[in-house]
Formats: structure tokens, C-alpha cells, sequence
């Protein structure tokens, strides 16, 4: 296995087992639909089921197996992606192993128990932002970074 697989591998199984861990502990300390207050009340820890994808986006009783179809094609876009990636852009391979990892963690959720586990809770009382977890935070940095990437390029200067 080349550098880069094994550099891809530690960064998404990271992600993977930080969600997994964190999920199985949510199930485990809190009940369904029960908050604890982790910073006053901006940072909660709420447990909730999400079945659809993020913010709750849903498409009706065909919501699992959809997002579960999309999270293959998803990851399968990201190997692809990875195979084509040149050693050095790490950059890059980081933003798809973040990606990945991400995709990973839901995935694992939805084919295991229907729906993802959310439990990250921010905002200032009535003010929040929809319940999160880690494989979404990986998702979106990941995201957030490759839109960089690809900007830093379009910015640099065409050789002639």
C-alpha cells in the first residue's frame, strides 16, 4: 500500500472511529431526545434520530435506501478521486479522507439502525443550528477544504 492509501486510510479511519466512538457513547448516556448542557447553553449534546441526510432533508419512506445509495456512490467518487490524486497534494488527501471517514460514519449508522445519530447542539436559546455529529463535521471540512483547494488554483496565475 502506497504512502498516500495508508495517509487516506489513518486520516478516514480517524474520523470513522471518533464518530463511531462518540455515537456509541450518546446511545449509551443519554435518552432519546434528551439534552446536557456541555457549554452553558450554547454547546448541548441533544440526542436525537435522523433519518434523512443533513438538516433533516428527507424523500419520504425512500429516504434510507437513497442516502444509503448516495454514501456508496459518494465514497466510491472519493477512492476515484484518491487513485487520481498526485502523491504530493496532501491538501487534497486530506480533504477527501476527511470526506470519506465522514461519509463512513453515516453510512455505518443508516445501514445499521435506519438513521443517523446526531447529538452536537449549537446555538444561543432559541437560535440553533440543526443537530450535527462528527462524521458531519468531517464531511463538511473536508468539502470546505477541497472548494479552497480548487479556488487557490483557479487563482494562480496561467503559465504561458
Amino acid at each position: 500500500m502506497s504512502t498516500k492509501w495508508r495517509a487516506f486510510a489513518a486520516i478516514a479511519g480517524s474520523v470513522l472511529v471518533l464518530d463511531v466512538s462518540t455515537k456509541w457513547w450518546v446511545r449509551s448516556a443519554i435518552l432519546l431526545g434528551d439534552s446536557v448542557p456541555v457549554v452553558g447553553d450554547w454547546v448541548r449534546f441533544t440526542y436525537v434520530l435522523n433519518p434523512g441526510a443533513a438538516f433533516g432533508i428527507q424523500v419520504g419512506a425512500w429516504s434510507r435506501p437513497v442516502f444509503t445509495v448516495l454514501a456508496l456512490v459518494a465514497i466510491a467518487v472519493i477512492l476515484a478521486a484518491l487513485r487520481d490524486t498526485p502523491d504530493g497534494e496532501r491538501g487534497r488527501l486530506a480533504a477527501l479522507a476527511l470526506v470519506g471517514g465522514g461519509a463512513t460514519g453515516n453510512l455505518v449508522d443508516r445501514v445499521g439502525g435506519g438513521a443517523v445519530v446526531d447529538f452536537l447542539d449549537v446555538g444561543v436559546g432559541p437560535l440553533r443550528w440543526p443537530v450535527f455529529n462528527l462524521a458531519d463535521v468531517g464531511v463538511t471540512t473536508g468539502a470546505l477544504l477541497l472548494v479552497l483547494l480548487l479556488w487557490e488554483t483557479d487563482a494562480r496565475p496561467a503559465r504561458t
